[in-house]
């Protein structure tokens, strides 16, 4: 593998790991040229995916972009990264094995929105005002109303009423 920060063809494996719940190998690499280290992951793709756009385009999927939307709604969140990285690996799961190797970005949309909700309501909701083109306040209000988000979930309710 090339380093990425000499471009030096050859770098060495130092450390290898399962992660991801056994669904990755992480390796810890270094530079025999510059003597920098960094991380790589191994996954197995079970085929090649390309996302259909809207526009009719078609692009190859990237899971990079999907952990970048996910990570961006969920900053600042309590969420712990080991989870997030647990959700972006059974998306992609979900994906490849679903026996299509075209699929619609709405269905990588709906797969996400699905996942956020269990994961954390305020991240589903900051993803879901990309994902839904919210443009005004009302539109936040609307889905939060309509998702049941404000609500206490049964056995939350206060108990002194």
């Amino acid at each position: 593998m090339r380093c990425p920060f000499c471009g030096h063809p050859d770098t060495q494996v130092k450390d290898s790991r399962p992660a991801e719940d056994g669904n990755a190998i992480r390796r810890r690499r270094q530079c025999p040229s510059c003597a920098a280290r960094f991380t790589t992951f191994e996954r197995v793709q079970l085929r090649e995916l390309t996302v259909m756009k809207k526009s009719g385009r078609r692009v190859p999927f990237d899971r990079e972009k999907l952990s970048r939307s996910i990570q961006l709604a969920a900053q600042k969140r309590n969420v712990e990264p080991d989870r997030i990285e647990q959700m972006i690996s059974g998306i992609v799961r979900r994906l490849e094995s679903s026996g299509e190797t075209d699929i619609t970005s709405d269905r990588v949309g709906e797969l996400v929105m699905e996942a956020l909700k269990n994961l954390d309501s305020v991240a589903y909701v900051r993803y879901a005002s990309v994902y839904k083109d919210f443009h005004k306040v009302e539109d936040f209000r609307e889905f939060i109303k309509d998702e049941h988000l404000g609500q206490p979930r049964s056995g939350e309710d206060d108990e002194e009423k």
